[in-house]
């Protein structure tokens, strides 16, 4: 099995930054991609930014050029460096894992941002 663990959500004004962490521990075999993903009550869970193993990454439209994805793999912790944040950045951001093609999730954390 394999645990996610999500911190560094929180509330802030508009304009302001967070930085959200994500430790994964257990039984990781091979990590294909890491991730972040959000979803507001009563919508779909949307990809907000991912970390593919070998280097590249993928944004959401709508975070281009605020957020940037990072990783520390000898840490097996994905980070998300979130900037120039609005008011509809807020929801629960949760952690992603795809582990040789099996997939993991934290359990999310909160982001809230004050207009």
């Amino acid at each position: 099995q394999v645990q996610l663990v999500e911190s560094g959500g929180g509330e802030v004004q508009a304009g302001g930054s967070l930085r959200l962490s994500c430790v994964a521990s257990g039984s990781i075999f091979s990590i294909n991609a890491m991730g972040w993903y959000r979803q507001a009550p009563g919508k779909q869970r949307e990809l907000v930014a991912v970390s593919i193993s070998g280097g590249s990454t993928n944004y959401a439209d709508s975070v281009k050029g605020r957020f940037t994805i990072s990783r520390d793999n000898a840490k097996n912790t994905v980070y998300l460096q979130m900037n120039s944040l609005k008011p509809e950045d807020t929801t629960v951001y949760y952690c992603y894992l795809d582990d040789f093609g099996m997939d993991y999730w934290g359990k999310g954390t909160l982001v809230t941002v004050s207009s």
